[in-house]
């Protein structure tokens, strides 16, 4: 059975999108799926320069395999590929996603070029779920999650993924903030065994 990939995208570990992730990972087990859980910061992503090497077959980053230390991001799109179901949990940074996760997604640049000249991705879509959380400090702005999901509507697509309605959550400074909304607890938990089950479905051969 294939684990459904949780990934933590916040810089700081063991904040409240981390917290997020931990109940939703609860969850899942309950409700039956194995769960990969991937701190994104423990990997090492080379920002995309531009360059449009990609743009050309067969549509390889030159950052995947230059300098000295590996390049993360190839790992990471191989697990994205792979998870029957992904959950990603987010902070909320000037109304935008973190440096680091957003230098992932423009290096999956190269699987948008591909599609674009409609070069064969060897996988069979299969429009697997992904279920998003982000969490937010401020508790005001009607626009706070807007540009973010947005963002990452984009992003999925190009793993033949589709985004569930998102968790928007605001008001968290700290995970205690999170911790004493049991009501809200339940519920991200609760989604999770939802997910759960149906990635231990998606998931069995």
């Amino acid at each position: 059975m294939r684990n459904m990939l949780i990934l933590q995208c916040s810089p700081r570990a063991g904040g409240v999108s981390d917290t997020v992730a931990e109940i939703f990972a609860t969850g899942a087990l309950q409700g039956g799926s194995p769960v990969h859980t991937v701190p994104l910061r423990q990997y090492d992503i080379t920002p995309c320069t531009g360059c449009r090497a990609c743009t050309r077959p067969p549509h390889a980053c030159v950052l995947a395999s230059a300098g000295d230390k590996p390049d993360g991001a190839e790992e990471l799109f191989a697990l994205l590929h792979n998870a029957p179901a992904i959950f990603l949990a987010a902070p909320i940074y000037f109304y935008a996603l973190p440096a680091h996760f957003k230098a992932l997604i423009d290096r999956s640049q190269r699987f948008w070029a591909a599609r674009e000249h409609g070069s064969p991705s060897g996988r069979t879509p299969r429009k697997t779920p992904v279920i998003t959380a982000l969490t937010a400090g401020r508790k005001r702005g009607r626009r706070l999650f807007a540009g973010a999901v947005l963002t990452i509507a984009y992003f999925v697509r190009a793993f033949d993924a589709t985004l569930e309605k998102p968790l928007l959550l605001r008001g968290l400074d700290e995970p205690g903030d999170l911790l004493r909304r049991k009501a809200l607890c339940r519920a991200i938990e609760n989604l999770g065994r939802h997910w759960g089950a149906v990635s231990g479905q998606a998931a069995c051969p």
